[in-house]
């Protein structure tokens, strides 16, 4: 079957349309520090509300365990939709009590409104499908059709991405269009050579990707807290570093992999080894052989990669035609700590070809770190579901689109 799109549900005028946004953006002291995922739903409410649809949107906003939490109100979030879309966008202090109710049916042709975080209910994640069910009807009951635009969330199945797309003609929104078109050629189509670059924490958040991306690539890149279970797999020491001994054998099955299929994967040279875990923290740069001896002995961790290899992936990524990015390469949070991930995604600017900012912390890192977002290919919104789309997993919230 094919992906529902928005024109598969025809005329759209005066229909009461909820659209499945993700607007869970960072906040700091109720302030949004990135807004890029509200930019990124407006094209599909634009071309909704140009056609006077009655726009209902839902969303969440953080984990607040099933109750309502003030600091994860959607407020914040629908008032900087209004700035972004030059109209007034209205709020419901509710998702399915009398504030949207009742703003629902208050609605005009072009008129848009907030729900509050679906979050606040329970039976939004609820592992029972009745629950969800009975939560997604309430909203259907008040809507002609649905549009699933929030990319971030359709690998979990929940009442607002799945049920609530059975219970009314549902479509794909263009930003869940675009993603695909991406991840299409990621994974069908892509011009070589093929570099992927993993970071973040852990390895086991990637074994999928790894695991489905060998075939696939020419060269994988690693970096972040994840190095470090790849370097003690080759018998490094790395003092008190992240480390996840439960994974050294998979490491090791890793590199015989890409080794037997000619698949390069880099490891960093260098690091950047600190005494603690603080912005201010003392730190060196050592070889990968002399991370316990440094002054920190074997309480030393790693937070960065090493210049010389911030450099080495630099021009393996800047030589590429395609470039899937998925972690930063350390603590970039910390100004002493960023110059690895900085260095990859000034390389990712100069891709003469597909570059994809694979969403999540480095959707965070290249925005904090002062790029925009047309310096890029691709920025993804879901930095989960991209993984788990490249990793060769059916993604409910897409299945139920008829993808």
């Amino acid at each position: 079957m094919a992906l529902r799109t928005l024109a598969s549900l025809g005329n759209v005028s005066g229909k009461r349309v909820i659209v499945r946004c993700d607007l869970n953006v960072p906040l700091k002291d109720g302030v949004i520090t990135d807004d890029g995922r509200i930019r990124a739903s407006l094209p599909t409410l634009n071309a909704l509300l140009d056609q006077g649809a009655r726009v209902i949107v839902l969303s969440h906003l953080g984990r607040p365990d099933g109750a309502p939490d003030s600091k994860y109100s959607l407020a914040p979030a629908a008032t900087r939709m209004s700035e972004l879309l030059g109209k007034a966008v209205g709020f419901a202090t509710d998702t399915v009590g009398a504030s949207a109710l009742a703003g629902i049916r208050a609605l005009d042709d072009g008129q848009i409104l907030v729900l509050e975080n679906v979050r606040f209910n329970a039976a939004e994640t609820s592992k029972d499908a009745n629950e969800r069910e009975k939560f997604a009807q309430v909203l259907a009951d008040e809507a002609d059709l649905y549009v699933s635009d929030g990319f971030g969330v359709v690998h979990r199945k929940q009442a607002s991405v799945y049920e609530l797309a059975q219970l009314l003609p549902s479509a794909a929104g263009l930003l869940i269009e675009t993603e695909l078109q991406v991840l299409d050629r990621l994974t069908e189509t892509p011009e070589r050579p093929y570099t992927v670059v993993l970071g973040g924490s852990k390895v086991s958040d990637k074994l999928g990707v790894i695991s489905h991306l060998l075939p696939r690539v020419d060269t994988i890149l690693i970096g972040g807290g994840m190095l470090f279970t790849f370097l003690a797999a080759q018998g490094f020491k790395v003092g008190s570093s992240l480390l996840e001994v439960d994974q050294l054998d998979t490491c090791r099955g890793y590199l015989a992999d890409a080794q037997a299929r000619g698949v390069e994967i880099i490891l960093p040279t260098d690091v950047v080894v600190a005494e603690k875990f603080a912005a201010d923290a003392s730190h060196v740069i050592t070889s990968i052989d002399g991370i316990e001896d440094t002054a920190f002995g074997s309480s030393g961790l790693g937070l960065d990669i090493g210049p010389a290899t911030a450099a080495a992936f630099a021009t393996k990524i800047s030589n590429s035609k395609t470039v899937f990015w998925n972690g930063p390469a350390g603590v970039f949070e910390f100004p002493a700590f960023a110059h690895g991930t900085r260095a990859i995604a000034e390389a990712l600017t100069r891709v003469d070809g597909l570059s994809v900012v694979g969403g999540g912390d480095s959707a965070a890192a290249v925005r904090i770190l002062g790029f925009s977002d047309d310096q890029f290919g691709h920025i993804s919104t879901g930095g989960g579901a991209s993984l788990e789309f490249l990793e060769g997993k059916k993604l409910p919230g897409l299945e139920v689109l008829g993808w």
